[in-house]
């Protein structure tokens, strides 16, 4: 299951060694509830190697700000802190077990 991330939580997260995949989100968002099932059974096959989490970015206006968030849903690939990687708007599963893939490289 994807971990819920705020902005009291993700300051920790950002220095765990494990890289880090970002679902920003809204529940009034449509394509959002598309990628949704998508990112929590990329959590469930990536446990233990990847932290999957989900930002609503209605609750937690520092992470979105941070990083610029203003079409939803994105989801960001951070590896050591840092973003590699983004996927604006609803993507197909293929295209992010790539993307997730790319970060254990």
């Amino acid at each position: 299951m994807a971990l819920e991330i705020t902005d009291a939580s993700f300051e920790d997260l950002l220095k765990s060694e494990k890289p880090l995949v970002i679902d920003f989100w809204a529940e009034w968002c449509g394509p959002c509830r598309m990628v949704g099932p998508i990112v929590e059974e990329l959590a469930d096959e990536y446990a233990g190697k990847v932290t999957i989490g989900k930002v609503d970015v209605d609750n937690n206006d520092e992470i979105t700000s941070k990083y610029g968030i203003r079409n939803i849903p994105t989801i960001l690939f951070i590896k050591n802190g840092e973003v590699v990687d983004k996927q604006v708007g609803a993507a197909q599963k293929s295209v992010l077990t790539e993307k997730v893939e790319n970060l254990l490289k």
